[in-house]
């Protein structure tokens, strides 16, 4: 009797040793889950930055024409 005590409290102890250790792949799994998601959101957003810096860009250029142009325009008048 004694002998099946000491057997069923060590199984007892290995299902607990052994639960939070099966739970501990799919916690990491989350965790991965959960960074590939992050990673996944950071990726959109730095493809909206880079659009957004092309609209920038381009509207740059157009405003630095626009100045050219007032320049050459501003530079011609004067010299009446």
């Amino acid at each position: 009797m004694k002998r099946l005590s000491a057997l069923t409290a060590f199984f007892s102890l290995a299902l607990l040793v052994a639960a939070p250790a099966a739970d501990a792949p799919s916690a990491s799994q989350q965790q991965e889950q959960q960074v590939l998601a992050v990673a996944r959101e950071v990726q959109g957003q730095q493809a909206a930055i880079a659009e957004n810096m092309a609209k920038m860009d381009a509207k740059l250029a157009t405003i630095a024409e626009a100045l050219h142009t007032a320049r050459i325009y501003s530079s011609r008048g004067g010299k009446k």
